[in-house]
């Protein structure tokens, strides 16, 4: 008996742009991108590179005729919701792609690649003046401020020289312009739209070198989101975020620097049911061992983070904790993802120190539990809630963060727990932190021993 097929039909994406070699940035950087968005992603090569994570050592421009070719094929074939172009090399390609694009009826996200991030020329001089025709036909140009002060003549020093920049290329016809702020100093990134009205996107700058091929991503997810119908805003923030995850957990490939993670957002999705389950095996234990005596008045939870996670809904805990009853300990309900607060943000917060750290949980807390802490000889750290700025104190959660990043912040080795010995209204609690599930039930019930020698 043969089985009956159920096709699915994604919308279509196109990138019109040059080869790496590498596989971290251009052609190969767009497909894995679009494809890790639900789109089915199509190509035009327009020229071949050699290059890897250390630099580009050559590149061949294919003939207008293959380009135009192959861009012919796609369209006659495909009904393509969204058009990215990457690198395009030369003034005549940029003319020819500009012809094609120009009745396209789908959405044009122009990236001006000229330079690589490892510094090498991707595009001829003269090709700079051609850009912009097809700048006039972008729903977006995303530009980074380099390219932006070559495109429109601002030089860009902060974030208002990159709004005025901005504005200047949506003068030349394009619907948007998304300057990024990767270039500019400091330790906050700030991206910004300019469309009629301005929006900046804030994020904090990963200290890593590791950014090959980020301009080809982001503008690849941008423009899947929109073949998937996103509003402009609204795909440029998920752009972003995926970009910010992208280039936080970078790909630890090549003799040079790596490159950004065009799957890190799919890979972290597909751990969610694995993470799930690692901390019910961990409550599982705790439970045969009756850890009472490690549960904390306010209860005891235990959460464990996705490999990639950001936020407090990537992390799994126990929803209502882990309390105490006459005959042992019990989880009030199930495991689920967003879950736990407090703990979640210290687990967050630490991983901002140590990413490799997934697992966490809370223990009671006294003189007790510090002399076997003392006992077991672990690497111990501690924050002081007296000292926490007001201003975080304002909203609830924030001291879990503050306290993670104080107590993660020395040299040395990683803390096996860390002591937040509470103020008025808040109980004492000693956090345990691992990098696997095993160890931090190792731990756990390695303390509940020695407090109960």
């Amino acid at each position: 008996m043969t089985r009956t097929p159920s096709p699915y039909a994604p919308p279509v994406c196109l990138t019109i742009a040059g080869s790496d070699s590498g596989g971290g940035a251009g052609i190969q950087a767009d497909l894995k991108t679009m494809e890790a968005h639900d789109t089915f992603a199509t190509s035009v090569v327009t020229s071949v590179t050699s290059q890897n994570t250390q630099g580009v050592t050559g590149a061949f421009t294919l003939p207008v005729a293959e380009i135009q070719s192959q861009y012919d094929a796609v369209l006659s074939d495909f009904d393509v919701r969204a058009v990215k172009t990457g690198m395009l090399g030369t003034a005549e390609v940029i003319d020819a792609v500009t012809e094609r694009v120009a009745d396209l009826g789908a959405s044009l996200v122009v990236d001006p690649v000229m330079v690589a991030t490892s510094g090498d020329r991707l595009l001829e001089a003269e090709g700079e003046a051609a850009y912009e025709k097809l700048i006039a036909e972008a729903t977006l140009v995303t530009p980074n401020t380099d390219e932006a002060t070559v495109l429109t003549g601002v030089e860009i020093e902060t974030t208002e020289d990159a709004i005025d920049a901005g504005e200047q290329l949506v003068e030349m016809g394009a619907n948007a312009a998304l300057v990024k702020g990767g270039h500019l100093s400091g330790d906050t990134v700030v991206d910004v739209l300019v469309t009629d009205e301005v929006t900046r996107f804030t994020h904090q700058r990963v200290e890593t070198e590791a950014t090959h091929g980020s301009g080809c991503t982001l503008s690849s997810a941008i423009a899947a989101r929109l073949a998937h119908g996103d509003s402009l805003a609204d795909a440029v923030s998920a752009g972003v975020s995926f970009m910010t995850r992208a280039v936080r957990y970078p790909l630890d490939v090549g003799q040079g620097p790596g490159a950004v993670h065009h799957l890190v957002s799919l890979r972290n999705q597909a751990a969610r049911e694995e993470t799930a389950e690692a901390v019910e095996g961990i409550v599982q234990q705790f439970v045969e061992a009756d850890v009472r005596a490690l549960v904390p008045e306010i209860g005891m939870n235990v959460v464990g983070a996705t490999p990639f996670a950001e936020s407090v809904s990537e992390t799994a805990a126990v929803e209502g904790r882990i309390t105490r009853t006459l005959t042992g300990v019990k989880p009030n309900r199930g495991v689920r993802f967003g879950a736990s607060s407090h703990v979640a943000r210290f687990l967050l917060g630490a991983r901002e120190a140590v990413p490799e750290l997934r697992f966490a949980v809370n223990c009671r807390f006294d003189e007790d539990v510090e002399a076997a802490l003392t006992e077991l000889e672990w690497s111990l750290a501690e924050f002081n809630r007296s000292v926490e700025p007001e201003d975080l104190k304002t909203e609830e959660g924030n001291t879990m963060g503050w306290g993670a990043r104080r107590a993660f912040s020395g040299d040395g080795d990683t803390p096996v727990a860390v002591i937040d010995r509470g103020e008025v209204g808040k109980e004492p609690i000693v956090k345990l932190v691992a990098e696997d599930p095993d160890t931090l039930a190792a731990r756990t019930l390695d303390l509940l021993s020695v407090l109960e020698a």
